[in-house]
């Protein structure tokens, strides 16, 4: 029988006659990053990782049915074409759950709608305004991120939420529905140690997966995350879903550089139109980004042209 104690990397091997301690300096689990499209996929479309991953952040006991992935709606729903990324509904039939990582379109609106589509759906298919099923929806956000308040201020939080409760003028919640959309950051640096375990466990697995050198001691104890866990060891990992895995980075590697170069594109343009109107180079590099040398070269073309 093998023992191991992953908090103080020490083994333990036990047999009838002998009994034998290793110590092993800075043993550490090797997980692929969750940030990952295919290792996300793998471990969250696991039905005791989804249900123990819902059950912790939302406080309610699911048994699911098939748990799809870019599940899309025939016809769309109020003509907006949503893609959710994983996608489940209870055999019970009283919860719609929605899970989405984000990596690279910070644009929280697009989740709010998706969030909203649920709820519509639900009506489209009945002949009143009941909302028979509950919509919970999880949106991971595994970069960094730029996102401001109203009032300009950043928003550097690792959990937020949105629940759709009135309040009353003491601002005490009147409950009337139970659909919630939560988003989880696992930022190391928003790390806060006040939050509770429940969120605290699943903020540290996506941590150690994304931030290799982070010293972090997992929940093994939960069981959904032991098995999370097990999932994108890298040592577990099929030839099939490494190749997966290099795919959905190359696909995501391209989409920022289109989005970069298309960032180019509209800072040349405007760069050309404050060359015409006399900018200064100090003037044309704050609101653009190009760098001196750029601007100079963007002067030269406009002579010659």
């Amino acid at each position: 029988m093998v023992q191991t104690n992953l908090a103080h990397g020490n083994y333990f091997l036990v047999c009838k006659r002998i009994c034998i301690f290793v110590h092993v300096k800075n043993f550490k689990i090797m997980l692929a990053s969750l940030d990952n499209e295919t290792i996300f996929k793998k471990v969250f479309t696991v039905h005791d990782v989804f249900q123990q991953f819902v059950k912790d952040l939302f406080d309610v006991d699911i048994v699911v049915n098939k748990i799809e992935t870019e599940k899309t709606f025939k016809p769309p729903i109020a003509n907006i074409d949503i893609k959710l990324d994983i996608y489940a509904e209870t055999v019970d039939h009283r919860f719609v759950i929605e899970i989405q990582k984000i990596d690279y379109d910070y644009n929280f609106n697009r989740f709010l709608n998706y969030f909203i589509s649920l709820i519509l759906e639900q009506q489209k298919r009945g002949d009143k305004y009941e909302i028979p099923q509950t919509v919970l929806a999880v949106v991971v956000i595994t970069r960094p991120y730029k996102v401001a308040q109203l009032t300009g201020e950043p928003i550097q939080e690792s959990i937020m939420s949105i629940d759709f409760d009135p309040r009353n003028f003491k601002d005490e919640r009147i409950s009337l529905w139970k659909h919630k959309l939560l988003f989880l950051n696992p930022n190391p640096k928003y790390f806060n140690e006040e939050i509770s375990k429940n969120y605290q466990d699943w903020l540290n697995l996506f941590r150690v997966s994304i931030e290799k050198n982070i010293s972090i001691v997992l929940n093994l104890n939960n069981k959904g995350i032991a098995k999370a866990t097990k999932l994108a060891e890298f040592e577990n990992l099929d030839p099939t879903t490494l190749k997966e895995m290099k795919i959905s980075e190359s696909k995501k590697a391209m989409l920022s550089l289109e989005k970069e170069e298309g960032k180019q594109e509209r800072s040349i343009e405007i760069a050309f139109e404050m060359i015409k109107d006399t900018e200064s180079n100090e003037r044309i590099k704050k609101y653009t980004g190009l760098s001196i040398e750029r601007i100079n070269e963007l002067r030269k073309q406009l002579k010659i042209e």
